[in-house]
């Protein structure tokens, strides 16, 4: 138990910091984060050491939040998507610029919830986790190569339908 102790001191503020940017609730973030320990805390006679731990739970997280959403039938319109939003449009303070932001900002929402679920993964993990394109690889399946390939193509895919 002190074992799983120590992951939690050292994980719990990263994996509510990924959930947060997801959810952009502080309270259900810190509920989501807590669900995603339990899960952890359930299947940690599991973990093979495949991955790192962060990566592993950064996993659980991302299942914890899409069956959220599920249950709450709620839709990737509640993602906070700011940060795909800033690739296109320049921060100026201007009505214009806010109303471009607005109608980028949403037009995203719309293809980001369009994409194929491994392309949304990869984007997801990318941007909110800040995670390395090995550690996405490792947290979905695939290779780190693989990875690059489909955010490069995930955001070529954004690029084309925004223009």
């Amino acid at each position: 138990m002190e074992v799983f102790e120590q992951i939690y001191r050292e994980n719990s503020a990263p994996v509510y910091s990924f959930l947060y940017k997801l959810c952009g609730d502080k309270s259900e973030a810190e509920e989501l984060t807590q669900e995603t320990f339990f899960r952890a805390l359930k299947s940690f006679d599991k973990f093979r050491g495949d991955s790192t731990v962060f990566t592993w739970l950064i996993a659980i997280a991302k299942r914890t939040y899409y069956a959220y959403l599920k249950n709450k039938k709620r839709g990737l319109d509640q993602i906070d998507i700011t940060e795909i939003v800033d690739t296109y449009c320049e921060g100026g303070e201007s009505m214009e610029d806010k109303v471009m932001r607005d109608l980028v900002t949403q037009r995203v929402r719309e293809l980001t919830r369009k994409l194929p679920e491994k392309y949304r993964d990869v984007v997801m993990l990318r941007i909110y986790a800040d995670m390395t394109f090995a550690e996405i690889g490792q947290t979905i399946g695939i290779t780190e190569n693989s990875a690059k390939v489909i955010y490069y193509r995930a955001k070529n895919m954004l690029k084309e339908k925004l223009k």
